[in-house]
Protein backbone atom coordinates (compact mmCIF):
# COMPACT_ATOMS: atom_id res chain seq x y z
CA UNK A 1 0.00 0.00 0.00
CA UNK A 2 0.95 3.65 -0.49
CA UNK A 3 3.81 3.02 -2.87
CA UNK A 4 5.91 6.18 -3.14
CA UNK A 5 4.62 7.65 0.13
CA UNK A 6 7.03 8.58 2.89
CA UNK A 7 6.17 7.82 6.51
CA UNK A 8 6.93 9.84 9.58
CA UNK A 9 5.72 10.39 13.13
CA UNK A 10 4.71 13.97 13.92
CA UNK A 11 3.92 15.45 17.32
CA UNK A 12 0.30 16.36 17.85
CA UNK A 13 -1.24 17.91 20.96
CA UNK A 14 -0.17 15.20 23.40
CA UNK A 15 -0.04 12.30 20.95
CA UNK A 16 2.41 11.07 18.33
CA UNK A 17 0.67 10.95 14.97
CA UNK A 18 1.81 8.51 12.29
CA UNK A 19 1.51 9.96 8.78
CA UNK A 20 1.91 8.83 5.20
CA UNK A 21 2.79 11.67 2.83
CA UNK A 22 3.24 12.06 -0.95
CA UNK A 23 2.61 14.33 -3.90
CA UNK A 24 3.02 17.95 -4.86
CA UNK A 25 0.52 20.76 -5.05
CA UNK A 26 -1.99 22.15 -2.53
CA UNK A 27 -2.07 20.25 0.78
CA UNK A 28 -4.89 17.77 1.31
CA UNK A 29 -5.47 16.06 4.67
CA UNK A 30 -7.36 12.73 4.64
CA UNK A 31 -8.84 11.45 7.91
CA UNK A 32 -10.07 7.90 8.47
CA UNK A 33 -12.89 6.58 10.62
CA UNK A 34 -13.71 3.76 13.02
CA UNK A 35 -12.62 0.96 13.19
CA UNK A 36 -10.00 1.67 10.54
CA UNK A 37 -6.69 3.46 10.00
CA UNK A 38 -5.30 5.71 7.30
CA UNK A 39 -5.06 2.56 5.17
CA UNK A 40 -8.70 3.12 4.16
CA UNK A 41 -7.43 5.76 1.71
CA UNK A 42 -4.86 3.46 0.04
CA UNK A 43 -6.99 2.83 -3.04
CA UNK A 44 -7.35 6.50 -4.02
CA UNK A 45 -4.58 8.40 -2.19
CA UNK A 46 -1.93 7.80 -4.88
CA UNK A 47 -4.22 9.31 -7.51
CA UNK A 48 -5.03 12.26 -5.28
CA UNK A 49 -1.27 12.69 -4.82
CA UNK A 50 -0.97 13.36 -8.55
CA UNK A 51 -2.68 16.70 -7.88
CA UNK A 52 -2.18 17.40 -4.16
CA UNK A 53 0.35 17.10 -1.37
CA UNK A 54 -1.52 14.33 0.42
CA UNK A 55 -1.19 13.72 4.17
CA UNK A 56 -2.79 10.54 5.54
CA UNK A 57 -2.53 10.26 9.32
CA UNK A 58 -3.73 7.68 11.78
CA UNK A 59 -5.86 9.47 14.38
CA UNK A 60 -4.78 9.25 18.00
CA UNK A 61 -5.81 5.87 19.38
CA UNK A 62 -5.76 4.23 15.96
CA UNK A 63 -3.22 2.45 13.78
CA UNK A 64 0.40 3.40 14.38
CA UNK A 65 -0.35 6.62 16.26
CA UNK A 66 -0.10 6.69 20.04
CA UNK A 67 -3.14 6.01 22.20
CA UNK A 68 -2.99 8.27 25.27
CA UNK A 69 -4.75 7.18 28.43
CA UNK A 70 -8.03 8.99 28.93
CA UNK A 71 -11.10 9.03 31.13
CA UNK A 72 -14.63 9.86 30.10
CA UNK A 73 -13.58 10.76 26.57
CA UNK A 74 -11.56 13.82 27.61
CA UNK A 75 -8.47 12.86 25.65
CA UNK A 76 -10.48 11.94 22.54
CA UNK A 77 -12.85 14.87 22.20
CA UNK A 78 -12.96 15.90 18.57
CA UNK A 79 -11.67 19.31 19.65
CA UNK A 80 -8.52 17.61 20.96
CA UNK A 81 -8.18 15.36 17.91
CA UNK A 82 -8.66 18.35 15.61
CA UNK A 83 -5.90 20.19 17.46
CA UNK A 84 -3.64 17.18 16.74
CA UNK A 85 -4.27 17.62 13.03
CA UNK A 86 -3.73 21.40 13.03
CA UNK A 87 -0.40 20.91 14.78
CA UNK A 88 0.63 18.12 12.42
CA UNK A 89 -0.15 20.19 9.34
CA UNK A 90 1.59 23.24 10.80
CA UNK A 91 4.66 21.09 11.50
CA UNK A 92 4.63 20.03 7.85
CA UNK A 93 4.50 23.69 6.77
CA UNK A 94 0.77 23.98 6.00
CA UNK A 95 -1.29 26.70 7.70
CA UNK A 96 -4.23 26.18 5.32
CA UNK A 97 -5.30 22.97 3.64
CA UNK A 98 -8.11 21.03 2.02
CA UNK A 99 -9.65 18.42 4.28
CA UNK A 100 -11.65 15.22 3.83
CA UNK A 101 -12.85 12.95 6.61
CA UNK A 102 -14.80 9.72 6.77
CA UNK A 103 -16.84 8.55 9.78
CA UNK A 104 -15.02 9.58 13.02
CA UNK A 105 -12.47 11.37 10.87
CA UNK A 106 -15.33 13.39 9.45
CA UNK A 107 -16.28 14.41 12.98
CA UNK A 108 -12.72 15.52 13.64
CA UNK A 109 -12.80 17.37 10.32
CA UNK A 110 -15.95 19.40 10.94
CA UNK A 111 -14.85 20.23 14.49
CA UNK A 112 -11.56 21.45 13.02
CA UNK A 113 -13.52 23.64 10.60
CA UNK A 114 -15.52 25.14 13.50
CA UNK A 115 -12.54 25.67 15.81
CA UNK A 116 -9.90 26.64 13.22
CA UNK A 117 -11.82 28.25 10.35
CA UNK A 118 -8.74 29.92 8.93
CA UNK A 119 -7.07 26.54 8.39
CA UNK A 120 -9.69 24.92 6.15
CA UNK A 121 -10.00 25.83 2.48
CA UNK A 122 -12.48 23.09 1.52
CA UNK A 123 -14.15 20.40 3.58
CA UNK A 124 -15.49 17.02 2.40
CA UNK A 125 -17.42 14.87 4.88
CA UNK A 126 -18.06 11.22 4.06
CA UNK A 127 -21.12 9.39 5.42
CA UNK A 128 -21.83 11.48 8.49
CA UNK A 129 -24.25 14.07 9.78
CA UNK A 130 -23.36 16.15 12.87
CA UNK A 131 -22.96 14.25 16.11
CA UNK A 132 -25.74 16.24 17.77
CA UNK A 133 -28.11 15.45 14.90
CA UNK A 134 -27.35 11.74 15.20
CA UNK A 135 -28.29 11.71 18.87
CA UNK A 136 -31.41 13.81 18.35
CA UNK A 137 -32.64 11.65 15.47
CA UNK A 138 -31.92 8.29 17.12
CA UNK A 139 -35.07 6.16 17.09
CA UNK A 140 -35.52 2.44 17.79
CA UNK A 141 -34.30 1.22 14.35
CA UNK A 142 -31.39 3.66 14.54
CA UNK A 143 -30.45 2.48 18.01
CA UNK A 144 -30.33 -1.09 16.74
CA UNK A 145 -28.29 -0.34 13.61
CA UNK A 146 -25.97 2.09 15.43
CA UNK A 147 -25.83 0.16 18.70
CA UNK A 148 -22.07 0.79 18.94
CA UNK A 149 -22.70 4.46 19.75
CA UNK A 150 -24.21 3.37 23.06
CA UNK A 151 -22.09 0.27 23.64
CA UNK A 152 -18.66 1.85 23.14
CA UNK A 153 -19.63 4.84 25.29
CA UNK A 154 -20.25 2.65 28.35
CA UNK A 155 -17.80 3.21 31.24
CA UNK A 156 -14.36 1.64 31.11
CA UNK A 157 -13.58 -1.27 31.32
CA UNK A 158 -16.81 -2.98 30.18
CA UNK A 159 -16.62 -2.50 26.38
CA UNK A 160 -12.81 -2.73 26.41
CA UNK A 161 -12.90 -6.13 28.10
CA UNK A 162 -15.68 -7.53 25.93
CA UNK A 163 -14.03 -6.43 22.66
CA UNK A 164 -10.59 -7.43 23.92
CA UNK A 165 -11.75 -11.02 24.34
CA UNK A 166 -11.95 -11.42 20.53
CA UNK A 167 -11.05 -8.12 18.82
CA UNK A 168 -10.64 -9.52 15.29
CA UNK A 169 -14.10 -11.09 15.38
CA UNK A 170 -15.59 -7.79 16.56
CA UNK A 171 -13.68 -5.83 13.92
CA UNK A 172 -14.64 -8.12 11.03
CA UNK A 173 -18.28 -8.22 12.13
CA UNK A 174 -18.39 -4.42 12.36
CA UNK A 175 -16.77 -3.85 8.97
CA UNK A 176 -18.97 -6.37 7.16
CA UNK A 177 -22.19 -5.19 8.78
CA UNK A 178 -21.74 -1.63 7.51
CA UNK A 179 -21.12 -2.53 3.86
CA UNK A 180 -23.87 -2.74 1.27
CA UNK A 181 -23.22 -6.48 0.76
CA UNK A 182 -22.57 -7.43 4.41
CA UNK A 183 -19.07 -8.63 3.58
CA UNK A 184 -15.40 -7.78 4.14
CA UNK A 185 -14.81 -8.29 0.40
CA UNK A 186 -14.49 -4.54 -0.40
CA UNK A 187 -11.44 -4.21 1.85
CA UNK A 188 -8.01 -4.82 0.33
CA UNK A 189 -6.16 -7.64 2.06
CA UNK A 190 -3.29 -5.39 3.20
CA UNK A 191 -5.68 -2.80 4.60
CA UNK A 192 -7.76 -5.43 6.39
CA UNK A 193 -4.60 -6.91 7.89
CA UNK A 194 -3.62 -3.46 9.16
CA UNK A 195 -7.06 -2.91 10.71
CA UNK A 196 -6.80 -6.27 12.47
CA UNK A 197 -3.30 -5.55 13.80
CA UNK A 198 -4.33 -2.16 15.08
CA UNK A 199 -7.56 -3.34 16.66
CA UNK A 200 -5.78 -6.17 18.45
CA UNK A 201 -3.91 -3.63 20.60
CA UNK A 202 -5.69 -3.13 23.92
CA UNK A 203 -4.66 0.53 24.04
CA UNK A 204 -6.24 1.03 20.62
CA UNK A 205 -9.48 -0.59 21.78
CA UNK A 206 -9.45 1.80 24.75
CA UNK A 207 -8.75 4.76 22.48
CA UNK A 208 -11.69 3.89 20.23
CA UNK A 209 -14.01 3.54 23.22
CA UNK A 210 -12.85 6.92 24.52
CA UNK A 211 -13.55 8.34 21.06
CA UNK A 212 -17.17 7.24 21.40
CA UNK A 213 -17.43 8.31 25.04
CA UNK A 214 -16.48 11.78 23.87
CA UNK A 215 -19.10 11.53 21.12
CA UNK A 216 -21.82 10.81 23.66
CA UNK A 217 -20.87 13.72 25.93
CA UNK A 218 -18.23 16.32 25.12
CA UNK A 219 -18.62 16.38 21.34
CA UNK A 220 -22.38 16.62 21.61
CA UNK A 221 -22.06 19.59 24.00
CA UNK A 222 -19.67 21.35 21.62
CA UNK A 223 -22.21 20.96 18.81
CA UNK A 224 -24.93 22.30 21.09
CA UNK A 225 -22.78 25.30 21.98
CA UNK A 226 -22.09 26.08 18.31
CA UNK A 227 -25.75 25.79 17.36
CA UNK A 228 -26.87 27.97 20.27
CA UNK A 229 -24.29 30.63 19.40
CA UNK A 230 -25.19 30.55 15.70
CA UNK A 231 -21.66 29.60 14.65
CA UNK A 232 -21.39 28.16 11.16
CA UNK A 233 -18.75 26.50 9.00
CA UNK A 234 -17.56 29.02 6.42
CA UNK A 235 -15.52 26.71 4.18
CA UNK A 236 -17.29 25.15 1.17
CA UNK A 237 -18.58 21.77 2.34
CA UNK A 238 -19.17 18.64 0.28
CA UNK A 239 -21.33 15.94 1.83
CA UNK A 240 -21.00 12.45 0.36
CA UNK A 241 -22.98 9.56 1.74
CA UNK A 242 -23.61 5.92 0.96
CA UNK A 243 -27.02 5.18 -0.49
CA UNK A 244 -27.17 2.29 2.01
CA UNK A 245 -25.26 4.04 4.78
CA UNK A 246 -26.50 5.54 8.05
CA UNK A 247 -26.99 9.23 7.13
CA UNK A 248 -29.37 8.29 4.34
CA UNK A 249 -31.72 6.92 7.01
CA UNK A 250 -31.96 10.24 8.86
CA UNK A 251 -33.11 12.65 6.15
CA UNK A 252 -31.37 14.68 3.46
CA UNK A 253 -27.71 15.09 4.51
CA UNK A 254 -27.29 18.23 2.39
CA UNK A 255 -30.28 19.87 4.06
CA UNK A 256 -28.98 18.85 7.49
CA UNK A 257 -25.51 20.26 6.85
CA UNK A 258 -27.01 23.52 5.56
CA UNK A 259 -28.14 24.14 9.12
CA UNK A 260 -24.45 24.20 10.13
CA UNK A 261 -22.57 25.54 7.11
CA UNK A 262 -22.93 28.37 4.58
CA UNK A 263 -21.97 26.63 1.33
CA UNK A 264 -23.06 22.99 1.08
CA UNK A 265 -23.29 20.61 -1.86
CA UNK A 266 -23.40 16.84 -1.97
CA UNK A 267 -24.52 13.57 -3.44
CA UNK A 268 -25.25 9.97 -2.63
CA UNK A 269 -22.77 7.28 -3.66
CA UNK A 270 -24.02 3.78 -4.46
CA UNK A 271 -22.45 1.98 -1.50
CA UNK A 272 -22.74 1.20 2.16
CA UNK A 273 -20.84 3.12 4.81
CA UNK A 274 -17.35 2.66 3.36
CA UNK A 275 -17.54 4.85 0.24
CA UNK A 276 -13.81 4.96 -0.44
CA UNK A 277 -13.46 1.18 -0.48
CA UNK A 278 -16.88 0.16 -1.80
CA UNK A 279 -17.09 2.77 -4.57
CA UNK A 280 -13.57 4.17 -5.09
CA UNK A 281 -13.99 5.55 -8.61
CA UNK A 282 -17.19 7.45 -7.93
CA UNK A 283 -15.85 8.76 -4.62
CA UNK A 284 -12.57 9.83 -6.21
CA UNK A 285 -14.40 11.63 -9.01
CA UNK A 286 -16.52 13.54 -6.52
CA UNK A 287 -13.53 14.51 -4.39
CA UNK A 288 -11.44 15.66 -7.36
CA UNK A 289 -14.34 17.70 -8.71
CA UNK A 290 -14.80 19.43 -5.38
CA UNK A 291 -11.21 19.90 -4.21
CA UNK A 292 -10.19 21.62 -7.47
Amino acid sequence: MFQGFETRSVAGEGAEIFCRIAGDGPPLLLLHGYPQTGAMWAGIAPRLAERFRVVVPDLRGYGQSSAPESKGGEGYAKRVMAADMVRVMDSLGFERFRLAGHDRGGRVAYRLAFDHPGAVERLALLDIIPTLEMWERLDAPGALSSYHWQFLAQPNPMPERLIGADPVFYLDHTLASWTANQSTAPFASEALAEYRRSFSRLDAVHGACEDYRAGATIDRRHDEDDRAAGRRISAPLLALWGSKGTPAKHGDPVAIWRQYADDVSGQAIESGHFLVEEAPEETLKALLGFMG
